[in-house]
C-alpha cells in the first residue's frame, strides 16, 4: 500500500471464510441468527481512494451489474461523510478479483475497507467500535470486515469475540454461478434451529488431531445451496476423495484447508479443466487494522 497526503492507493479487501455457520434461530424481524466462526484470506480485492476537495463521492472503476449508487464502497464513503460532516470528498477506485455472490464477503470488505481508508484519509480518527456501529447499517458481514481480526461471531454476525486460529492454506473453488443470499435465507427447507454451541468447544477441536473442517459443525445452508446448484454439489462431490470441504457463506464457493501451501498447490492442480481455484493463507489480521484505534 501506498500512501501520500491526499491518496490511499492498493488498499487491500481480504476475503473471508465462514469455517462454519449454524444458524440457530429467526428474530421477530426477520433476521437470522447464526453462530460462525469468520476466518480473513489473504486475497482479496484492491481499492484505491485520492481526496477530493469539492466534497464528492465518485467511482472511478465500473463494476459490472452494479450501479454506483448501490456500490457499498459508495454507501461506506456517503454514510461516513454525513456521519461525521466532513467536508471532504474521494474518488474510489476498485480492482475486483473476488467474485460476487460467492459467500467470500466480497462487497462487505470493500465497505469495510472503504471505512477504515477514509478514517486514516480525511483525518477522522473514529474508534474502531464508533465504525463497526456504523458498518453495520451496509450488511451483516460488514463489522467483521472492521473488526479486522478472526472471530467467533454470534447474533446476526455483529457480536465478535477475536480467535487465535491455526496458519492455513485454503484451496477455495467458485463454481460459476452467482447465489443470491436473500433467497437462501428465505427457502423453505433451511434449517434453522441448530443447537448453540460453545466456541470452547470449537477451539478444542482446532487443534486436535481430527481431520478439519468435517469434524466440527456445519453449514446450514450447504445442503440448500447444492440442491438448488448442481455446479455446487459438483465441486463438493469433487472434493470428497481428496479432502474434506465445506461451502463458504450462502455460497458458491467450497473450501478445504492444508497445513502446507505446498499441499494445497498439489490440490489446486489436480482441479478439472475449466474449474475457477486459487490458494489463498489465513491472515491473523486486517491490512488496514491499524486504521482504527
Amino acid at each position: 500500500m501506498t500512501e501520500t497526503p491526499h491518496s490511499l492507493r492498493d488498499c487491500p479487501a481480504p476475503a473471508k471464510l465462514n469455517l462454519f455457520l449454524h444458524i440457530t434461530g429467526r428474530r421477530a424481524d426477520g433476521y437470522h441468527v447464526l453462530q460462525t466462526v469468520f476466518q480473513l484470506l489473504d486475497w482479496g480485492d484492491v481499492l484505491h481512494f485520492t481526496h477530493r476537495a469539492d466534497g464528492l463521492i465518485t467511482r472511478a472503476t465500473d463494476v459490472p451489474g452494479v450501479l454506483p449508487e448501490h456500490d457499498l464502497t459508495v454507501r461506506a464513503a456517503t454514510l461516513l461523510k454525513a456521519h461525521t460532516g466532513t467536508l471532504a470528498g474521494v474518488e474510489i477506485g476498485i480492482e475486483k478479483c473476488l467474485p460476487m455472490g460467492a459467500g467470500l464477503g466480497g462487497g462487505s470488505s470493500d465497505a469495510a475497507t472503504t471505512l477504515l481508508a477514509l478514517n486514516r484519509l480525511w483525518g477522522l480518527n473514529l474508534a474502531r467500535a464508533e465504525l463497526q456501529a456504523l458498518a453495520l447499517k451496509l450488511g451483516a458481514d460488514v463489522p467483521f470486515f472492521v473488526f479486522g481480526r478472526n472471530a467467533f461471531a454470534q447474533g446476526v454476525g455483529e457480536e465478535l469475540e477475536p480467535l487465535a486460529l491455526p496458519q492455513r492454506y485454503f484451496v477455495v473453488v467458485t463454481p460459476p454461478v452467482h447465489v443470491p443470499t436473500a433467497a437462501i435465507f428465505s427457502a423453505q427447507s433451511l434449517t434453522r434451529d441448530t443447537k448453540p454451541i460453545k466456541i470452547a468447544n470449537f477451539l478444542a477441536r482446532q487443534h486436535s488431531d481430527a481431520h478439519w473442517p468435517d469434524d466440527f459443525g456445519h453449514n446450514d445452508m450447504q445442503d440448500v445451496v447444492a440442491e438448488k446448484y448442481a455446479e455446487v454439489a459438483q465441486a463438493l462431490r469433487w472434493f470428497e476423495p481428496v479432502a474434506p470441504a465445506r461451502m463458504t457463506g450462502s455460497g458458491a464457493s467450497v473450501f478445504a484447508a492444508f497445513a502446507s501451501e505446498d499441499a494445497a498447490k498439489a490440490v489446486q492442480a489436480q482441479l478439472p479443466d475449466g474449474w475457477k481455484g486459487v490458494v489463498a493463507a489465513s491472515l491473523d489480521t486486517h491490512p488496514l487494522f491499524s486504521f482504527a484505534a
